[in-house]
């Protein structure tokens, strides 16, 4: 008996770390199922060096269908592109309404992003260290961009910050030149 409950706590402790970071993979793109909604997120295991990271250019879909049910891509999660120094571009749909903390945190080979009009808060560290980064334009319905949200993000050289913008985090733009 306990050998049982040791063996059921060694399980229990290993178990979360073993766990997928994703519930579901459609064309390279892993998700989250947040209701009737997808969250787009980070490949391979949950750790802090995330596996099978994304490269390239990658284009998120609006919609994504999964086990016969569609789902509307409405947020980039935390973490999602984290440290993707391969990824060159991404294409952000019209439906994406959050960038989440960390999302494209240190993607060194990014090259310029378009955040859609549909984007209604991009949170801290969400661009943080992509250092090849040299033009920005943020939508109409960005209201908030959070702390550090593009610092060290030295290539930039045109910035485009639209009115609708009412609060810029502490060090959003540090050491960008």
């Amino acid at each position: 008996m306990k050998h049982l409950i040791k063996l059921s706590l060694l399980l229990a402790l290993l178990l979360p770390a073993t766990a997928t970071a994703h519930d579901f993979v459609v064309d390279g793109i892993y998700y989250n199922i947040n209701g009737t909604d997808a969250t787009v997120t980070y490949k391979g295991t949950y750790n802090w060096q995330y596996s099978d990271r994304y490269t390239g250019d990658v284009t998120i879909p609006s919609v994504v269908s999964y086990n016969g049910t569609t789902y509307s891509v409405t947020s980039i999660g935390n973490s999602a592109f984290y440290g993707c120094t391969g990824l060159t571009s991404v294409t952000i749909p019209n439906s994406v309404t959050s960038i989440g903390n960390y999302a494209f945190y240190d993607c060194s080979g990014l090259t310029s992003v378009t955040i859609p009009n549909s984007v209604a808060s991009i949170s801290g560290y969400a661009f943080y260290r992509c250092q090849s980064l040299t033009s920005l334009t943020i939508g109409n319905s960005v209201t908030s961009i959070g702390g550090r949200a593009f610092q060290d993000c030295i290539g930039l050289t045109s910035v485009t910050i639209p009115n609708s913008v009412t609060s810029i985090g502490l060090g959003a733009f540090q050491a960008c030149i």
